[in-house]
């Protein structure tokens, strides 16, 4: 198939261009590689996907509506894949206007060239963050969504509002993806993986919100890449889907300091702070939808996928 994904320089987007050029697929990637993180871990990433002859890669700003709908017209796209977008929870407390540039303005021109050019079927990326913080537990597609603690929330709620309209007015097919803290290999560096192990290996502090009181459905990327193409090749006549893509295991942040402890070889440094603005305390994925739709469950647990993530970590700065 062409396969067009969205984000392709970025973390979950990279993986998953990756697993569908493997199979065979023709991908046209689009990115507009900004400087939220370091561009060049995201150059890295495109590097990887450029020795692939079935892939190419389109500069570009989803927001621009005349620059994407041209990318969608050459690359005529079978089905899409939409993971670009303006990620973080803090970031969005000191940087609002990004959020509704890209994950507003910019999910609606994907909407709307998905539309106009007939495309078989959109996968986009939602957020465990659209829970808020819910006191029901393990976290279900049912669950009310109306009480977003960050701006960040807000907008990817926003964009499974947008993504039923367009499928009630048009009968599209549009698949929603609520994924649950992915981690692993060529992660990005705003979150607690790539910045503790950071620290941890410069015997810096790491700082620790909530006293390590929290817990997270830490997800292996693998795993959340697999999930994803299962979902994108489902053959149901679900038109308008919502599902979670977690490893329904929550785990306390402190054991998780404790295993990447162990998987660096080296003790952490660690300085207490309060919850952070914005912050969820408990995450923990009900999965059922998964795999009734696709059979799919993760079975990568975070023993192995964190030393799986300490082993690349030192050999991609090492290469660099």
């Amino acid at each position: 198939m062409r396969i067009l994904v969205t984000g392709a320089a970025g973390f979950i987007g990279f993986h998953v261009a990756r697993a569908l050029l493997d199979r065979g697929d023709t991908v046209t990637g689009v990115d507009n590689l900004n400087d939220y993180y370091d561009p060049g871990l995201k150059r890295d990433r495109l590097t990887e996907l450029s020795h692939y002859p079935a892939f190419s890669f389109k500069r570009c700003d989803i927001a621009d509506v005349d620059a994407l709908s041209d990318i969608f017209s050459e690359a005529r796209p079978d089905r899409v894949v939409h993971l670009a977008a303006q990620a973080g929870v803090r970031y969005s407390l000191v940087n609002p206007h990004a959020y509704s540039h890209s994950n507003l303005t910019g999910f609606l021109n994907v909407l709307e060239a998905s539309r106009s050019h007939k495309v078989g079927h959109l996968l986009y990326a939602s957020s465990s963050s659209v829970y808020g913080n819910s006191k029901t537990l393990p976290l279900s597609e049912l669950s009310a969504v109306n009480s977003p603690i960050s701006l960040y929330a807000a907008t990817k709620a926003s964009n499974e509002l947008m993504a039923h309209s367009y499928s009630h007015l048009y009968s599209m097919r549009l698949t929603g993806v609520r994924y649950f803290t992915v981690y692993g290999p060529w992660g990005r560096p705003d979150m607690a993986p790539w910045i503790f192990t950071q620290r941890i290996l410069a015997k810096e502090p790491i700082k620790v919100f909530n006293h390590g009181d929290m817990l997270r459905d830490f997800t292996y990327i693998d795993d959340a890449t697999k999930a994803t193409v299962a979902l994108l090749d489902r053959e149901d006549d679900k038109r308008y889907t919502i599902i979670n893509v977690g490893n329904a295991k929550p785990e306390k942040l402190s054991h998780f300091i404790t295993l990447l402890e162990r998987s660096l070889g080296r003790e952490a440094i660690i300085e207490y702070a309060p919850i952070q603005e914005g912050d969820v305390k408990s995450t923990h994925a009900c999965v059922e939808r998964l795999k009734d739709l696709t059979g799919f469950t993760a079975t990568t647990d975070l023993t192995e996928g964190l030393l799986e993530w300490a082993d690349w970590f030192k050999r991609y700065h090492d290469a660099r």
